[in-house]
């Protein structure tokens, strides 16, 4: 599906994936209307195109709100969940609440209003510990301890992508899924491991320290993609995803969480030492995704870890300097 010219509903558009697609659809000639209650995002990451979207104010659980922003629409690209590793045991019910309200209502409203085209946002959560890395789309899917709450994101994931496929098949033209893959980049919102790590770092050059703390051992491994790739690769997706197929965007440039964390140290100016430490339960040791089946659309990630780590530290770094006045 060319863009160019087609209305096109983000839900969640004003989080951190959600803003940036906004912006990128914008600039390929797309007529968007973004659906966010501002729950966790906000309307100041799309404040220079404000003029050149519509925006739509409501709750994903609200299924006349949902289906309300649907009028009209040729596709959609669903992204309004809650994320951030800290909600995933702090808030698990509403993490499904979100989950599971949010896709049917998303569906009802498809069907309701004739939209034949969805796009989904999942997550490399939903295969946890996967049986290999790099890891490919037909990694089976897992829940491996139900009682342990991290898992209400991965599952609540699980349970979207079961939904959006079987619906799929009878009421769309088109449902294409991506798993995005630890995606950073600045503004990207305070509850994950970079801004933390950055945040951290900043402590400890207000008292001289060295020694950084961490959870596991600094061993396991990520594969970090800046959010400028990703929405590249999403664009593909959009434009070229074949229908009921998933699509991995990422990086498959590993790098150890202690390394990272040097990094880090590094953009700040200091040469920090890691300790470990307790890692939380159901964290993942290595993950890396496959992106071979997204290359075979022309997508490649452009940006490295260095430069991008930069530009996103800098920004942290400002938005610390500006909360010590």
């Amino acid at each position: 599906m060319n863009v160019r010219g087609r209305k096109v509903v983000v839900t969640g558009g004003t989080g951190f994936i959600g803003s940036a697609l906004v912006q990128a659809l914008v600039q390929k000639g797309a007529i968007v209307r973004c659906f966010d209650n501002d729950s966790r995002g906000s309307k100041r990451r799309l404040s220079d195109i404000a003029a050149s979207i519509e925006f739509v104010e409501g709750d994903i659980r609200n299924a006349e709100a949902v289906a309300t922003a649907l009028v009209g629409a040729d596709c959609v690209c669903h992204l309004a969940y809650i994320n951030g590793t800290e909600f995933f045991y702090s808030k698990p019910d509403l993490v499904l609440e979100v989950a599971v309200k949010g896709m049917m209502n998303v569906l009802d409203g498809c069907i309701r209003q004739g939209v034949r085209d969805l796009v989904l946002a999942s997550s490399s959560e939903v295969y946890q510990t996967p049986p290999h890395v790099p890891t490919d789309e037909t990694a089976p899917l897992v829940v491996p301890d139900p009682l342990n709450p991290r898992y209400s994101y991965g599952g609540g994931k699980i349970l979207c992508e079961l939904l959006a496929l079987n619906y799929g098949r009878k009421h769309f033209d088109r449902v294409v899924i991506f798993r995005p893959h630890n995606v950073y980049g600045p503004d990207m919102g305070n509850e994950h491991v970079i801004p933390q790590l950055v945040r951290r770092v900043c402590e400890l050059a207000k008292t001289g320290g060295l020694e950084l703390p961490i959870q596991g051992t600094g061993e396991e491994t990520r594969a970090f993609v800046f959010i400028d790739d990703l929405v590249a690769g999403l664009l593909r997706v959009i434009e070229q995803g074949e229908h009921l197929a998933i699509y991995h965007i990422g990086t498959d440039r590993e790098i150890a969480i202690a390394e990272l964390a040097r990094k880090i140290g590094r953009c700040l100016g200091r040469e920090i030492v890691v300790r470990p430490g307790a890692l939380q339960p159901g964290s993942t040791p290595r993950r890396c995704p496959d992106i071979s089946k997204l290359r075979r659309l022309g997508y490649e990630p452009r940006v490295s870890i260095d430069d991008g780590l930069s530009a996103t530290v800098r920004w942290y770094a400002a938005q610390a300097k500006e909360t010590s006045r």
